[in-house]
Formats: C-alpha cells, structure tokens, sequence
C-alpha cells in the first residue's frame, strides 16, 4: 500500500490504482484513520466481581488447592452450594496462569543468554572440567581444561585428584602469567559448576581484572567450545576406558595436548593447527599453502577445471551465541548463496 500511495502522489490515484490492479475503494479505505476499539461490554450472564473473587477463594483454600475443577464442583454441590459451572472455573484459573499448578511456587529468574565474541586470541576463553574414570569403579581424575574460543589452542591444563576451587584458581593465574594477559583484556567463560561460582575464583579474576561469565542453568550449549574439545579428547582413538594410575592420565594428556595443540589440523580454523593461530602463524601457512596450490594449478590446469584452488581463510569472528538477528542473516546469505549454485 506504501507503494500505491508514493505512485498516487506522482501519477494520481485513478491511474496508480490501475497500474497496480488494485481498487480505489481499498486505497481509500486504507487512509481512512482507523476507529478507536471500544472495551468489550461484560455479558449479562457474567459473575460480578465478588462472586469471581469468591469463586477464586475456594479453589485457592487449602481445602481445594489440589483438586481438579470439576472435583471442586462436585464436592461443594453435595454440600448445597453452587459457585459456577466447572468450565467457569477453568476460565477464571486459566486468566490467572494457574491450570497447572495453584500453590505457591519458585519463580525462576530469566537468565540472559551469554553473547561472547572473539576476533583474535586471548580475548575469550572458555574452560570446563571432566571425568577420567581411574583403575576402579567409582574412582575419578579431574582434567581441568582453558580452551581459547578463536584459536582453540589449551592454554592451560591440570589433572588433580579432585574438584577444588583453589586448584582451578592456580591455573587460570598460571595461564593468565604465562599468556601476558593484562587488564581487562580477558573474558573467561565457563559453566555454573561449583568451581566456577566460588568465591575465591570470582576474587582472582576480579584482581586480574578478567570478566567472568557462566552458562544459564541447565544449558551446555552455552559452552560449546570445550564441551566440543573434550569430545575430541574423547573420541579419539587410543582414549582408554579406565586410566591405570594418576600418572598414566596425567602422561596421557601430556601427549594428547600437545598433539592438539602443534599437530591437529582443525576443521573450524581452515585446516591450521591452533598453536599455529594462537601464535601469529596463520598468515604465514595460508600463504605458503596458496604457493603450493598455484604451482599445482599451474601445471595441471585441467584438473581444476580451471578453477584456482584456495587454501581457506580464518573466521574473521568467532562467537558463543551469536546475536539472533546476526544468524537469522548468516542463514539468510548461506540460502542465497546455494541456490546460485545450484
């Protein structure tokens, strides 16, 4: 309609109306200011306001508090009383939000939903512990794990006999030193396990001036970078159901962090290794590899299909949660982007 009015103002309305198969009578309806609405008049046959309330007592009594409306109405109508029908009932409960449950509950607080960016290293890390089943049933190993989002690189890793907030701040001050991390350059992520929320932890980062953040309650997808590197962990071959002794988990990991970090090629970082981004050596990669492939593509042009092969790019940013609006237009390109291949 928007576009009818701008050609009306240039053409007139008769022959905007027709350019566009729309009647006049719909452009001129569509001016006319909308009436103001009138407040719905109560119907005749409605309870007045005592006897709503009076109705709302009963099912709130601790008498009636558990029972079903139709149970409620069948009860007070052998004792000669007769409030409503039960479908009354249903619709006055329904007005309050209480068909499910009338008693007082816990109203859970709305957690905001963690918004992190990275467009480098050591801007956002995030970190997390996991299980390592021992030599026994029912005995652990703790793995404590600092993963920077953007580079995926560990930068900090301890196995421990247990839980403790005093070992977890150890080792993010130790990573913090060994990363030269200065003031309010860091923001560290992490669950809502007991580790995370102490106190002690919560007074480290505020001296380190690091911004803390957790996961809302009962959300794993919140931490999904070291949720993803423990699968890794996990899942590689060579991970024993059981460690032998705290010495084997601890030789384990030893080798197996410093094969992520300086060997694995990670599908996220365009086939780098993330010591090689965490450390300033992308460029130089990216380059070295563009040289190989144009050499190859120079001597056999035809297996191509005259098509110069690329050797990847970074993300240009990496996100926990990205903004809604940001991925509704990510998904937005990405359909585009398909069906002009296809």
């Amino acid at each position: 309609m928007e576009i009818t009015e701008s050609l009306a103002s240039d053409v007139g309305v008769r022959a905007a109306c027709s350019a566009l198969s729309i009647p006049r009578a719909t452009l001129y309806r569509h001016r006319r200011p909308a009436a103001p609405s009138k407040p719905r008049p109560a119907p005749p046959l409605a309870l007045s306001a005592p006897e709503r309330q009076k109705v709302l007592d009963h099912l709130h009594s601790e008498r009636f508090v558990d029972h079903a409306p139709r149970q409620v109405w069948a009860e007070l109508l052998d004792e000669s009383i007769y409030l409503c029908s039960p479908r009354t009932m249903y619709r006055y409960l329904e007005s309050c939000q209480e068909t499910r449950e009338r008693r007082n509950q816990v109203r859970r607080p709305v957690y905001t939903r963690p918004e992190l960016l990275a467009t480098g290293p050591n801007q956002v890390w995030s970190w997390d512990i996991t299980k390592l089943k021992g030599p026994r049933k029912w005995t652990y190993y703790y793995l404590y794990v600092i993963i920077d989002i953007y580079s995926r690189c560990v930068v900090g890793w301890m196995v421990a006999h247990r839980e403790c907030a005093t070992l977890a701040a150890t080792l993010i001050k130790e990573s913090c030193k060994k990363q030269e991390i200065k003031h309010e350059q860091l923001t560290l992520h992490a669950d809502r396990g007991s580790s995370m929320r102490s106190k002690l932890v919560a007074q480290l980062l505020s001296e380190l001036g690091v911004t803390k953040t957790h996961n809302r309650p009962y959300t794993s997808n919140d931490n999904p970078y070291s949720e993803a590197h423990f699968k890794t962990m996990k899942y590689r071959p060579g991970f024993p159901a059981r460690f032998g002794s705290f010495e084997d988990a601890k030789s384990f990991c030893t080798s197996f962090f410093a094969w992520y970090n300086r060997e694995h090629h990670h599908s996220g970082l365009a086939l780098l290794t993330p010591e090689d981004v965490h450390y300033g050596r992308a460029e130089q990669v990216l380059t070295q590899r563009a040289e190989v492939l144009q050499a190859a593509y120079e001597a056999h042009p035809n297996r191509f299909k005259g098509r110069l092969p690329k050797p990847g790019s970074l993300p240009e940013a990496v996100w926990i949660n990205p903004p809604i609006e940001k991925k509704e237009n990510e998904e937005k390109a990405t359909t585009e982007t398909e069906e002009k291949v296809h």
